[in-house]
């Protein structure tokens, strides 16, 4: 394994690369047999951090908004025809998880000391805030949660491949 040293040409050059307002990953190119992250340790150290601005990055870009929720509940309908058909694939509907979460009874309810394998590690409110508490139901064998919150936490990965794909911008 060959180690390049920073002689004190390549930090010049470093330097004056850093100065024009070049990326990292250009600085290693322009400088050769050097990663993008060895340029930023180098810069780090030497304190380099005012940058000439390019007029494109002066002004600050508007942010894509973002909608509030990132996955879509879809309930599955149960099937009435075939009663052996539908007990195989019967679907319990459950209620929103925030609104779960806030109807959690007091008696379920764990502290952090409290929580063993036998139940519910799921946090629930700011872990900050003396409100805290995780969900202490019965949890599935050899899973941290119960049954709601696995279907919260894990999503099948069939389902995972049939979302379609974001649209490019």
């Amino acid at each position: 394994m060959t180690v390049i040293t920073w002689t004190d040409d390549r930090v010049e050059q470093l330097k004056k690369l850093w100065e024009a307002g070049l990326s990292a990953s250009q600085i290693a190119g322009e400088l050769g047999n050097v990663t993008r992250n060895a340029v930023i340790g180098k810069v780090h150290r030497l304190g380099l951090s005012g940058r000439a601005k390019s007029p494109s990055s002066a002004a600050p870009r508007p942010r894509k908004a973002r909608p509030a929720q990132h996955m879509m509940r879809v309930s599955r309908p149960v099937s009435r025809g075939n009663t052996a058909l539908a007990h195989a694939f019967e679907v319990e509907l459950e209620p929103d998880p925030i609104a779960y979460d806030n109807v959690v009874p007091m008696s379920q309810r764990l502290s952090l000391l409290e929580l063993n394998e036998a139940t519910c590690h799921w946090p629930v409110g700011d872990p900050s805030s003396p409100e805290f508490f995780f969900c202490g139901g019965k949890a599935l064998g050899g899973l941290p949660y119960c049954a709601h919150h696995s279907r919260v936490a894990y999503q099948p990965a069939a389902d995972r491949r049939r979302q379609p794909p974001k649209p490019v911008r």
